[in-house]
């Protein structure tokens, strides 16, 4: 059985991930993104965050590729923010941490409520999905050698998961 150091270790994306979002300011940024705020002024009103913080998180986003600093058409000097395809990749996370405080946190009727345009309705929970598209949770879960992918039986080498190993 592999060391559960090895399994999290630095062949995972979550420490890649939250060297560039693991801030509350820039998930407010990214937010705010999605609500098409572009230019750092509306940026300073909309978040009441300190200039200096603003300009280092905004560089950061644009020098990982989550948002692309572009200059206006009419007034070339003015720079706008805009959401990459890198950065609309992260509104399932977005989404996914939001409802987690909606549901953990003290906002119980969270507002404005994000629903689906077409009907009006509120988003489903995020949730984990298997290959097939069937809802699966935690337990159903086990973490394999990426060269066990689709072979049956690769379970019998399960590498620990936290349940199976403290994380130390």
């Amino acid at each position: 059985m592999a060391n559960i150091r090895e399994v999290i270790g630095v062949e995972c994306g979550l420490p890649t991930a939250l060297e560039v979002m693991g801030e509350r300011w820039s998930f407010l940024i990214l937010r705010a993104a999605f609500h098409q705020v572009c230019h750092f002024e509306e940026f300073l009103a909309v978040l009441g965050i300190a200039r200096n913080i603003l300009s280092n998180r905004l560089a950061r986003l644009v020098e990982h590729g989550i948002l692309a600093r572009e200059p206006q058409q009419d007034d070339r000097r003015k720079i706008a923010y805009r959401l990459t395809a890198k950065g609309t990749d992260l509104l399932p996370a977005l989404i996914a941490l939001r409802q987690w405080g909606e549901r953990h946190g003290p906002c119980a009727m969270p507002n404005p409520v994000l629903v689906d345009r077409r009907d009006c309705l509120p988003i489903a929970p995020i949730a984990i999905h298997a290959a097939d598209g069937r809802a699966i949770n935690y337990d159903d879960l086990i973490w394999i050698e990426r060269a066990d992918i689709g072979r049956p039986g690769a379970a019998c080498a399960v590498l620990p998961v936290a349940s199976d190993a403290v994380l130390t």
